[in-house]
């Protein structure tokens, strides 16, 4: 005969499909830590988000149909100057008719401007060499040698397409990412 020692049979504390109470007790235990991890977590990485100011100057547009040959607009993206300029016939086939290969930073027009609006040159406003803003945007500056911009505190001189031709900049002025449709031209 079998002598009870107190202690029930796994058998007996098992429902008919196995599952025991601390098994369900456990599994709930787990859940709420999960989702207390999250709750804790999701501030940490919803910070890191940009902020909507940040969002805001993550583009700029601008309508350049207004822009007539040979003027030039100042704009602020990401809160750095970029020069838009519409080319003249002349400044197109003085920028195509240097060798690239002759210059210190190698790039066509066509490098720096896109298919379909051969006229329309986009520029970073900053000097390459130490970050200045070069002159030859606005009407009556220096545009230095090359007919393009001129950055006075070092002496860098820049051609028609804003490739560096003289001076200590070390390359051509940065050109942004952007797209134009129609007259819009949105940069970012």
């Amino acid at each position: 005969m079998a002598t009870s020692t107190g202690n029930p049979d796994a058998n007996q504390i098992a429902g008919d499909d196995g599952v025991r109470r601390r098994d369900f007790i456990e599994i709930a235990a787990v859940s709420a830590a999960g989702v207390g991890g999250l709750v804790v977590v999701m501030p940490l990485i919803s910070q890191m988000s940009p902020s909507a100011d940040v969002l805001a100057e993550s583009t700029t547009e601008l309508d350049i149909g207004a822009l007539e040959t040979g003027q030039a607009v100042k704009a602020v993206f990401r809160k750095q100057p970029v020069f838009v300029r519409r080319l003249t016939a002349a400044e197109m086939e003085a920028a195509e008719a240097v060798d690239a290969d002759s210059l210190r930073d190698p790039q066509t027009l066509a490098d720096r401007t896109q298919v379909g609006h051969e006229d329309v040159l986009v520029v970073m406003g900053v000097c390459t060499h130490l970050g200045c803003v070069p002159l030859g945007a606005a009407e009556g500056e220096n545009k230095g040698e090359f007919g393009g911009y001129f950055c006075p505190c070092h002496g860098s001189h820049y051609d028609t397409a804003a490739r560096i031709r003289k001076g200590p900049a070390p390359s051509n002025l940065l050109v942004p990412e952007y797209t134009i449709t129609d007259t819009l031209l949105v940069i970012g």
